[in-house]
């Protein structure tokens, strides 16, 4: 395992179970390539067990850079201010319940060196429940550049937990901001207006945690009128179309409105496709 020059960049709130923390950073820390620091916000209070957690993964590894904050902010504040504590130019995010496969870090690295000028990199995504072993749907987003900027008008281009980017192309951009439900999307469309450069590598390079839950939260009105004021700072931007924005929002509503059973299902067989 070799050491290398970035960043991990992670969010962690007192919900998050302990056993799921627990295997996030073990992906991290057993690449085959090293993060020099790992930034871990501390996104308001967190348990005792969290604490203790941490606490124990601090004593060995020292590239743990924790970032305590008073109050919770949520996530685009919190990756804000992680964002200004990471000491390298090329930043990894990850999520504090999914799993990087072991080569990650190593194959985006490698797309970095072999393009001086690319500012985003990241992959697709397996689905699982309960464990790693229960594989039930995947993510595949586009590949070059140009296809990136088009899909990132109705969809995000990316699957956030997966990239790794360039600090300065991210500060460039304005950073994360706090747009509930899409602090990423906005980054990517800043980031676009800005110029950055962006690809997706065509593997699977991270495993997402999902659950029943997850179908579950984006149902309903109250997380419809959340959407729709989300997706109306992106069209603020400038970034979409009236009909792109229109677009999205009556497919949300048909979404939200589903029962929990069939959301489940449009999620794994045609926003996401099932895996055999």
């Amino acid at each position: 395992m070799n050491e290398a020059n970035f960043s991990v960049l992670m969010s962690v709130y007192y919900k998050e179970c302990p056993e799921y923390l627990r295997q996030a950073l073990d992906s991290v820390f057993n690449q085959t390539a090293i993060p020099a620091e790992v930034v871990l916000v501390e996104d308001g209070p967190l348990t005792d067990e969290l604490c203790a957690l941490l606490d124990g993964y601090a004593k060995f590894h020292p590239e743990l850079k924790r970032v305590p904050l008073p109050e919770n902010r949520g996530l685009g504040l919190a990756l804000a201010e992680g964002m200004l504590h990471c000491s390298n130019e090329l930043v990894a995010r990850m999520d504090t319940d999914d799993i990087s496969v072991p080569k990650r870090f190593e194959l985006q690295l490698a797309e970095f060196k072999k393009n001086p000028s690319l500012d985003i990199c990241g992959s697709h995504i397996k689905e699982f429940e309960d464990t790693p072993d229960h594989i039930v749907a995947q993510r595949r987003v586009p590949l070059t550049h140009d296809d990136c900027k088009r899909y990132q008008r109705r969809r995000d281009a990316f699957n956030h937990m997966s990239v790794m980017f360039r600090k300065t192309a991210v500060l460039k951009a304005g950073n994360y901001q706090h747009c509930p439900l899409m602090e990423d999307t906005l980054l990517w469309v800043n980031m676009f207006k800005t110029g950055a450069t962006a690809m997706n590598i065509d593997d699977y390079l991270v495993l997402v945690r999902i659950g029943r839950g997850m179908y579950e939260r984006r149902g309903g009105m109250s997380y419809y009128r959340k959407y729709k004021k989300a997706r109306r700072m992106i069209y603020d931007t400038g970034y979409i179309s009236w009909w792109d924005y229109k677009y999205t929002l009556l497919v949300q509503l048909a979404v939200a409105l589903m029962p929990n059973r069939l959301r489940g299902w449009v999620f794994k067989r045609i926003l996401h496709r099932q895996l055999k």
